[in-house]
């Protein structure tokens, strides 16, 4: 068994005037995934294992579709292969179907979960459907979206499968790094580009300690109530401080690149003191502390105790 991470996003630029359209519009326009298919992506993929995998991780928010590809691309080469195991019998380690399970474990993984219609009767690991759900299941077991590395690796016992698998999703979705300029603003998705769009809007204002903006009767906010509004205008609602906006992750796993729409911590993991919105080339929206407003600086300076970073998805809510 194989797969990979959502280190990687389709550029989808919107213009400022887009506000606050709700989470459910958002899901129903967009989906869950995060990244859009690349041109390598659509020339590569048939078309119905694209809609699999596309559609399969809406059982785990926050698991980008390009690791499910990843997986089937690398396995079975989307069910292509012609070797032994693929589209009936066993590989020479008992493994069958499109995305390489054991009988066990599919067994195992269908007896925790109902895998929705649209496959066999029973599931078999054999149809692509099950196949590819059953998967999203088990990365979701194994740790997924929090510790992808994790879920990759429970996926397939060697951490050269973990960077495979990786990178071939890193080719199916198109590499998003952002601008970095609130007047020109691309993120992954829909939900980051509207809470760049709000965070954006309020340059300037005042930095003020438990503030929660003009809309709740402050003058301004405080870093973590920035990054909270933000996300309230894309639909998703987070904790109130930074640190428990930290602990909600899911946490953006360590080496793997940041995409616009992320949220950036500094401190320690019991003491986090300061968090931001990241835009993309390097730099962030954030409320600094008493005396200086909202404004975009770079997310890394010298002598900074930056920590980690978090993606924030829509089952973060509470």
């Amino acid at each position: 068994m194989k797969i990979a991470i959502a280190a990687v996003a389709a550029i989808i630029a919107i213009p400022m005037l887009i506000g606050g359209i709700g989470q459910a519009v958002v899901k129903a326009l967009f989906g869950s995934s995060s990244t859009q298919p690349s041109q390598e992506a659509l020339a590569d993929i048939p078309g119905n294992y694209l809609a699999h995998y596309q559609q399969a991780v809406t059982v785990c928010p926050g698991l980008d579709w390009s690791i499910l590809a990843a997986i089937g691309k690398i396995e079975t080469n989307h069910g292509r292969s012609t070797l032994p195991g693929v589209s009936s019998g066993e590989n020479f380690a008992g493994a069958g179907g499109p995305m390489q399970f054991l009988q066990s474990t599919f067994d195992g993984v269908t007896a925790r979960h109902s895998l929705p219609a649209g496959g066999s009767t029973p599931p078999s690991r054999y149809n692509p459907h099950d196949a590819i759900y059953a998967a999203a299941y088990y990365l979701c077991d194994s740790g997924a979206p929090k510790d992808i590395r994790k879920a990759i690796f429970a996926y397939n016992h060697a951490d050269w499968y973990v960077n495979d698998v990786l990178a071939q999703a890193k080719k199916y979705g198109d590499a998003m790094v952002g601008t970095g300029d609130c007047n020109k603003i691309q993120a992954p998705n829909p939900a980051a580009i509207m809470a760049i769009n709000f965070a954006c809007g309020q340059l300037g204002l005042p930095y003020q300690w438990g503030g929660n903006g003009p809309s709740s009767g402050d003058k301004g906010f405080d870093c973590s109530g920035l990054t909270m509004a933000a996300y309230n205008a894309a639909g998703i609602a987070l904790p109130r401080t930074a640190q428990t906006q930290y602990n909600a992750g899911p946490l953006v796993s360590t080496g793997e690149p940041l995409l616009p729409g992320d949220l950036v911590f500094y401190g320690t993991p019991g003491n986090v003191h300061h968090v931001g919105l990241y835009i993309g080339a390097g730099k962030m929206v954030h409320a600094p502390d008493f005396g200086q407003p909202i404004q975009t600086s770079g997310y890394h300076w010298g002598g900074d105790d930056y920590l980690a970073a978090s993606r924030p998805v829509a089952d973060s809510r509470v």
